[in-house]
This record gives C-alpha cells, structure tokens and sequence, in this order.
C-alpha cells in the first residue's frame, strides 16, 4: 500500500489527473440548440468523471459574455434554458475556455466573460485534443 501511494506521489501531476475530454462549440446565439447541447454532452463527460474542457471559438464566446444569454435568450416551455445547461456544466466542474483569438477578433476582453470562464489560446486546444480520449464538436 506505501508503496503504491509513494508511485503516486511521484509520477507527474498530468498522470495523475482524470482522462481529459474536450468539447468544441462554435455555435452561439443564432443555434442556441447546439450550444445548449455542447453544455449537456460537457456535463455528461464531467459526470463521468472526465476532466471536461469546453471549448468555446466563434459564436459560442458570445454566449460567454456577461449578461449575454439574458440578452438573447428566448426560453421555451419545456425547453432547458442555454442558463440552466451552463450552470449544471460548471456545478459539474466542467471548465470552460474561450479561443484568445476570437476574443480578440470580437474585441471580447476577459474581464467581460463570466465568471469562472477563462481565456485560452488555441495552441491550448491543440494540445489538449493531442492527449484527450475524446472530443466532440458542436
């Protein structure tokens, strides 16, 4: 038993975390479907104890914008709310990036995004996709 937890103590953190799944969603508010469902497949790869990553490029950075979703969302009778997917994601854990890029290209500082959103720059997807067990695109 020592020394297992004495192999753990020093092998690299990176081994030591969960496996790693990214989610990529590129859709905002003009497909707030897909968007809410990137949110749901995030939960359900962090509820299955993945270290999830969504990963947010294009529109989808919209949605990150304080005071974006109650802008432009239009709930639904019988609808989850894109809201109510986003905090079951980070209740879950789920981490949440968004691409500097588009930021930069949407003129989006990270002071506007939410809170406990981060800026990530795309060689960080890559890298990350490099070593995930999976991903998924929306």
């Amino acid at each position: 038993m020592q020394a297992t937890m004495d192999h753990a103590l020093t092998k690299p953190a990176e081994e030591c975390r969960r496996d790693l799944f990214i989610v990529l969603c590129a859709s905002g508010f003009e497909n707030i479907a897909r968007a809410r469902s990137a949110l749901m497949f995030a939960s359900l790869a962090a509820s299955a104890d993945y270290r999830t990553v969504l990963y947010c490029i294009q529109n989808a950075v919209d949605i990150m914008v304080k005071g974006g979703i109650e802008e432009h969302e239009k709930p639904q009778p019988g609808v989850p709310t894109l809201r109510q997917r986003l905090d079951e994601a980070m209740e879950m854990g789920v981490e949440i990036q968004c691409c500097t890029q588009t930021m930069a290209n949407k003129k989006i500082s990270e002071d506007e995004l939410l809170p406990g959103v981060t800026a990530a720059g795309a060689m960080s997807l890559i890298e990350m996709t490099s070593r995930a067990k999976g991903s998924l695109s929306f």
